[in-house]
C-alpha cells in the first residue's frame, strides 16, 4: 500500500482507514499496523497512561513503518501540545474543544510564527534531527502539522461552526461516547439529540472543507459513517481487536473439539 503523509490525507475526502492504539506501544507496532493495512493510527495518550518517553519511542516505531500518527495528548495545554509535536507527532487530536477561541489557542500553541507562538527547538525528533535553514524548517513544520478538534461535549457541538471555521484546524473528530454522555443520553446513539448533534458537526465539517473522523466498532458501522461524510475512520482499539480475535479463535477451537 502506498502511504501518504497526514497533510496529504486531510487534503482529500476519500476514505482513510486505521485503528486506535493505547496499549500495544511495542517495537513491532508500526509494522504490525502496516501488515494489517492501516493507513493511520489514532495514538491515545489521554486514557492510556502513555508518557512522553513512551510516546517518543512509539512515534519512531510508527515512522519506521510509514504509519501516519494522530496523537491525542492528555489535554490542550501548551505543554501537552508542544511536547507531543517536539516528540515527532505529525498530527494531534485535541480533546474537549468547546469553542472557536479554544480552537484558535490550539493553533497558536501548535504552529510556529507567524501562524502561532510555538517555542522553537530544531535538530530534534520533529525535524528528524537534521540541520538546515531555520526559516525553511518553521514553514515546513507549520505545513506538516495537522490538527483535529475533538468535539465531544454539548458545548462543542453547539459551537462547532465556530470551531470548524478556524484557520489551522484541519478536521473535526467526534468523540461519540463522551458526546452522548454530555448530552445526558450515554450510549444512546439513536437518540434524536445525539443524531442532531452529529448531523450539525458533519455539516460544519463539510461547509468548511474539513475532514471528519470517528471511531467505529466494525466495518459495517464504518461504512455507515463514511456514507454520512466521515473520511477518517478508526476501526476498534488494539485491546478490543486482540481480545475479539482471540475469543473467536478459542471458541472455534473448543467447538471443533467437542
Amino acid at each position: 500500500m502506498n502511504r501518504a503523509a497526514l497533510r496529504d490525507m486531510v487534503g482529500r475526502k476519500t476514505l482513510k482507514s486505521g485503528t486506535l492504539v493505547w496499549e500495544f506501544a511495542v517495537p513491532g507496532i508500526g509494522h504490525l499496523l502496516a501488515a494489517g493495512g492501516s493507513e493511520f493510527v489514532f495514538l491515545d495518550t489521554e486514557h492510556s497512561g502513555l508518557g512522553i518517553d513512551s510516546l517518543k519511542r512509539t512515534l519512531q516505531y510508527l515512522e519506521a513503518a510509514s504509519i501516519a500518527a494522530l496523537v491525542r495528548p492528555p489535554g490542550r495545554s501548551y505543554e501537552n501540545i508542544a511536547r507531543a509535536l517536539d516528540a515527532g507527532a505529525e498530527g494531534l487530536i485535541l480533546p474537549m474543544v468547546g469553542s472557536g477561541d479554544e480552537a484558535r489557542r490550539i493553533v497558536q500553541c501548535a504552529k510556529y510564527a507567524p501562524m502561532g507562538a510555538r517555542g522553537v527547538a530544531l535538530g530534534i525528533a520533529h525535524d528528524r534531527y537534521t540541520s538546515g535553514s531555520v526559516a525553511e524548517k518553521l514553514v515546513a513544520a507549520n505545513r506538516r502539522t495537522v490538527l483535529f478538534a475533538l468535539v465531544e461535549t454539548r458545548q462543542g457541538a453547539e459551537n462547532v461552526e465556530a470551531i470548524a471555521s478556524v484557520d489551522g484546524i484541519d478536521g473535526l473528530w467526534i468523540g461519540h461516547l463522551d458526546l452522548s454522555s454530555s448530552l445526558g443520553i450515554p450510549g444512546r446513539f439513536d437518540h434524536p439529540d445525539y443524531v442532531a448533534a452529529v448531523n450539525r458537526i458533519a455539516k460544519a465539517a463539510s461547509d468548511h472543507g474539513k475532514s471528519l473522523g470517528r471511531m467505529a466498532e466494525s466495518a459495517e458501522e464504518g461504512a455507515e459513517l463514511y456514507a454520512t461524510g466521515h473520511d477518517f475512520i478508526a476501526i476498534g482499539t488494539d485491546t478490543q481487536l486482540y481480545t475479539n480475535a482471540l475469543r473467536s479463535e478459542l471458541d472455534s477451537l473448543r467447538a471443533a473439539c467437542e
